[in-house]
């Protein structure tokens, strides 16, 4: 069986600063992917990348809040990061997942209730190895954004 190419070159194109330029038109094609495959993939998924819809609602309006995310697989959970292509600001769906206590996470076909969890202290240390590890891409967009401490969160099946 031949393996996918495809997540092997994404992962060294998103160690490239020149890659975060990019941010607009990959977040246009997202959203361009997930509205013809209603709802079942985006482009990460095209790119053999594991890939989430996450559903939260708004710390301030009330009202649901999707946005798609990479996800770092850790055992049947997800964890996911606040980077923000390297920006010097927290995405605004990491303050909406802080102030909430449950989500819900699309993944391709599967729909499901998480309870959402901020990873702290040592445990975050771990996360944040975990995560590196497998998008190395992470420790450049933390240089880019100023050396901010992204946000963690594990999303954990209800």
């Amino acid at each position: 069986m031949v393996s996918n190419p495809l997540p092997a070159v994404a992962r060294w194109l998103a160690a490239r600063r020149w890659v975060m330029r990019t941010a607009p038109v990959v977040l246009w094609l997202e959203r361009v992917v997930r509205r013809v495959s209603g709802g079942k993939c985006g482009i990460l998924d095209l790119a053999g990348l594991p890939s989430i819809e996450i559903t939260v609602m708004g710390r301030k309006t009330g009202l649901p809040r999707t946005t798609s995310l990479l996800y770092v697989p850790h055992e049947e959970n997800f964890l996911v990061l606040g980077s923000n292509w390297g920006s010097a600001k927290h995405p605004v769906w990491s303050a909406n997942l802080r102030a909430a206590s449950t989500a819900t996470v699309r993944t391709k076909s599967e729909q499901l209730e998480v309870t959402v969890t901020e990873i702290t202290g040592a445990d975050r240390k771990r996360a944040w190895d975990l995560a590196v590890e497998f998008w190395p891409g992470y420790e450049m967009e933390c240089e880019l954004s100023g050396g901010r401490e992204f946000r963690i969160f594990e999303l954990r099946r209800v």
